[in-house]
């Protein structure tokens, strides 16, 4: 899952740097639409010029969950989830290793009129790694929670 992860993100940069500068396409109208923009940062543009640090860290926490998932059996949520963490740190990773930079190609006007109504201006451009990593973690706070639900279901008995 992992590598399926990081490959679709890899394939959607390549395509969109060949096939989107200078224009912004939509896709799903109002919710979806297609540019090119690059990040030297984090989301946000937050550390912008820090893009060797920056992968380095991705790639560290990628590699970190791989060694996780191999080394140690997880139930299917959780592995699903760090998959997704992963497969997107490592995706972001390796575009920052290679360009310097991420490749951005995701913008989304619903979201912008979500950040807007809140006085923070348009939501940032984003790409599919992000996509993944936001899913994991989302993904990896219901399983924890659903998880914890059921444990306080469970009786708790007493020696006798």
């Amino acid at each position: 899952m992992i590598t399926l992860c990081v490959v679709l993100d890899l394939a959607l940069k390549i395509w969109a740097r060949a096939e989107l500068p200078g224009e912004v396409r939509p896709w799903l109208p109002g919710v979806l639409d297609l540019t090119l923009a690059y990040n030297t940062g984090a989301a946000w543009s937050l550390l912008s010029g820090a893009a060797l640090p920056l992968a380095l860290m991705r790639a560290a926490v990628g590699l970190g969950l791989v060694v996780f998932l191999l080394r140690r059996a997880q139930p299917t949520g959780y592995a699903v989830a760090l998959s997704l963490i992963a497969g997107g740190a490592l995706g972001n990773a390796i575009d920052g290793l290679s360009a310097g930079r991420v490749t951005d190609m995701l913008l989304s006007p619903a979201l912008s009129r979500v950040t807007r109504a809140l006085g923070q201006g348009d939501f940032p451009v984003f790409n599919l790694a992000d996509v993944w990593v936001v899913g994991g973690v989302l993904l990896l706070l219901f399983v924890t929670v659903q998880q914890d639900r059921r444990r306080a279901r469970v009786p708790v008995t007493s020696p006798k």
